[in-house]
């Protein structure tokens, strides 16, 4: 049976953190950005909430699936955030990295599929993944979904998870409505 240090995020020296981030934390802060995305999170904690970076970092970094998965969400939710995504990247190790990475611009993606208002997610990776984006965001994704499978060394269904991703954050929204 693990204990809840065993899930416990640390971030590198560069986010200079001086504890571990524990998976209920990371969930209690996606709850308090409304981000309704991970079931679960007893309270609305704001102490990484305030810290966007160390959030974005200890998602990235995360054990668990669902948490790093969290990330797509969030920027949805959270286009601001979105100003750290390349300083954060920069301090993370190869595999948080290219989560982030990948997570972010699948998020860039998403949102141009889904939302066809508003300030659009700057595409800060594509070139350093190696990608050219085209007008198509449904090729966009399915071409990053390939790369990230290339890069990570995993056949994992990256265009079913980030769709997976969109699925959940769409039926946030309308948990909120409600």
């Amino acid at each position: 049976m693990k204990t809840s240090g065993e899930n416990s995020v640390r971030y590198n020296s560069v986010m200079s953190r001086t504890t571990a981030v524990t998976g209920s934390q990371l969930t209690d802060a996606l709850r308090a950005l409304d981000v309704n995305f991970i079931m679960g999170g007893e309270s609305k904690d704001e102490t990484l909430r305030k810290r966007p970076s160390r959030l974005i970092a200890a998602l990235a970094e995360s054990k668990e699936s669902r948490l790093r998965l969290s990330l797509i969400p969030l920027f949805l939710e959270h286009p601001e955030f979105a100003v750290r995504v390349r300083t954060v990247a920069k301090n993370l190790g190869p595999t948080a990295r290219l989560t982030l990475q990948c997570y972010y611009s699948a998020a860039v993606w998403l949102e141009k599929k889904y939302r066809q208002h508003g300030k659009p997610l700057p595409d800060y990776f594509s070139k350093e993944l190696g990608l050219s984006p085209t007008d198509d965001s449904e090729e966009n994704l399915r071409n990053l979904a390939k790369r990230h499978r290339e890069l990570s060394g995993t056949q994992v269904n990256w265009l079913g998870t980030y769709q997976h991703a969109a699925q959940i954050w769409q039926k946030g929204l309308i948990y909120k409505q409600n």
